[in-house]
């Protein structure tokens, strides 16, 4: 008899699914597991959800809250397009030459109300284009006021995942995301880094089995790396100062978002539902000519984290 298990909808996935079921339903259920905990964390909102479908093939849904206890914005959106990806666009973002493709995956960005609260995103994805199928992924921490010891948990969580199943990876997926995750034009970078990986492929050393078995330690690795660092930082005290600051910063992630992420101009040029896509922008943002913090002050240390940094002291000489 062949085991199974139930999709959030209650239709049963076999051990002989095909990748693209086993990956849809993964991405369901990580979706469904992240706003139930995120719910219960906040305690006053709830997300809502929305269904859409997309011209073209395919559809998502996606689920936002707004104006909670903690959360003053987020958003965790699952969808399952295909299609005929824009010429130009695949030669652009995707490896190949065909142009039929089918990507799924969980795409999601939270922005706490308090400026002590980091921003948070992530997502995790498969795609196929072709013939040719790969995985990727990641996770990225935006703090306003940083503390070491919450981007070190943040840092120390993600390499634990990744250790289960390379020890490369953690490293060389830290540093993709310190690359990816930079403002060229503010020479910084957007948060504190993370992990981010693309095109992970099936190859002499390893399968998509394996990869996808990765991409789930990796998903499941979200909610430990964030909440504790929400439910030690909800507290703090903030005032107007503070609170300027964080919608200056969101300035600036609204600038990544819509110059530089491949994730937006994916979903934008293959006619995906823009509310979805642009629900990972911040419901308020400022921004000030020529903003420079005052030597010393809080928000001048701040500044200090928003560079490349090993977190973990990975390199440090003996």
């Amino acid at each position: 008899m062949i085991a199974t298990e139930l999709k959030p909808s209650g239709a049963p996935v076999t051990a002989s699914a095909t990748l693209r079921e086993r990956a849809e339903a993964f991405f369901k259920s990580l979706q469904d597991d992240i706003c139930a905990a995120l719910d219960q964390l906040d305690g006053a909102a709830k997300f809502h959800e929305d269904l859409w479908e997309r011209e073209g093939g395919g559809g998502g849904r996606t689920r936002v809250m707004a104006d909670g206890r903690i959360f003053e914005k987020g958003g965790v959106n699952f969808s399952s397009v295909h299609g005929l990806m824009p010429e130009k666009l695949a030669a652009r973002m995707m490896p190949g030459e065909e142009r039929t493709f089918y990507a799924t995956g969980i795409s999601l960005v939270i922005h706490p109300r308090s400026p002590m609260v980091p921003t948070v995103h992530a997502n995790f994805r498969y795609l196929e284009q072709g013939s040719s199928a790969w995985f990727g992924g990641g996770a990225d921490l935006t703090p306003y006021y940083p503390y070491r010891e919450d981007a070190v948990h943040f840092h120390q969580t993600l390499k634990a995942a990744c250790d289960q199943h390379h020890p490369d990876y953690y490293p060389r997926f830290k540093q993709w995301c310190d690359e990816y995750f930079f403002l060229p034009h503010r020479n910084e970078t957007r948060g504190v880094s993370g992990i981010f990986f693309d095109y992970l492929k099936a190859d002499e050393q390893t399968d998509l089995e394996t990869v996808f078995a990765f991409v789930q330690t990796a998903g499941k690795a979200f909610l430990p790396a964030y909440l504790p660092i929400v439910e030690r930082r909800q507290a703090e005290p903030y005032g107007d100062a503070e609170r300027e600051f964080q919608l200056i910063r969101r300035g600036r992630y609204v600038e990544f978002n819509l110059v530089y992420d491949r994730g937006t101009v994916f979903g934008l040029e293959t006619r995906g539902r823009t509310e979805s896509i642009l629900m990972s922008l911040p419901p308020l943002a400022k921004w000030v000519y020529d903003h420079r913090p005052l030597p010393g002050s809080r928000e001048a240390e701040a500044m200090t984290f928003f560079t490349p940094q090993d977190w973990l002291g990975l390199n440090q000489s003996a």
